[in-house]
């Protein structure tokens, strides 16, 4: 028989979808009250892998992708996702930007082995979690780099992004190593 362990801590990372470019330091402050510090933040990046977001974003959106200070558990990520579909709702409620989805929001974790999203859509490689939360594996850590599956998104895909998770990789592990003395 296997023996029950507690998991490690894990690392919160949000990306941020908009094509309003001044939402993206309100979400960001937004986001730091809720979650805390933000350790790192990305570049900020064309989103132009699909055009899946357009009809409901329109065009020309961009993505920004947040690093948190405070590991979290596992088992948090849940509640997070629904805290930050409240963001968006409040965002959206605001009715003050011209398109139907302002912005979307999308947290997940990193820990040593893999890279975790969140979604409220079902489907056939999506875990339910609580709260009609679904979680994925979306990239596995391998020999120093992260490898894909059928199901990940395009732009996850990509080495700017993949480059990006491995520096949240390093902070994480840096950050495991501190809590360990």
């Amino acid at each position: 028989m296997g023996q029950i362990s507690k998991p490690k801590p894990v690392n919160l990372i949000i990306g941020v979808l908009t094509s309003i470019p001044s939402l993206l330091s309100q979400i960001d402050k937004k986001l730091e009250g809720y979650f805390g510090h933000i350790d790192l933040r990305s570049d900020i990046l064309s989103f132009n892998f699909t055009d899946y977001y357009n009809e409901e974003m329109g065009r020309g959106i961009l993505r920004q992708f947040y690093s948190f200070e405070d590991l979290i558990m596992p088992d948090e990520i849940a509640g997070i996702k629904v805290q930050t579909n409240h963001i968006e709702e409040s965002v959206t409620s605001s009715k003050i930007y011209a398109v139907q989805r302002p912005v979307n929001i999308d947290p997940g974790y990193i820990n040593e082995s893999r890279l975790i999203l969140t979604s409220t859509k079902d489907f056939s490689h999506r875990i339910y979690l609580r709260d009609g939360i679904y979680a994925e594996v979306t990239l596995k850590y391998r020999k120093g780099g992260y490898e894909s599956f059928p199901w990940t998104f395009p732009d996850y895909k990509s080495s700017g992004y993949q480059n990006l998770f491995l520096r949240v990789r390093e902070i994480y592990v840096k950050k495991l190593q501190k809590r360990s003395l």
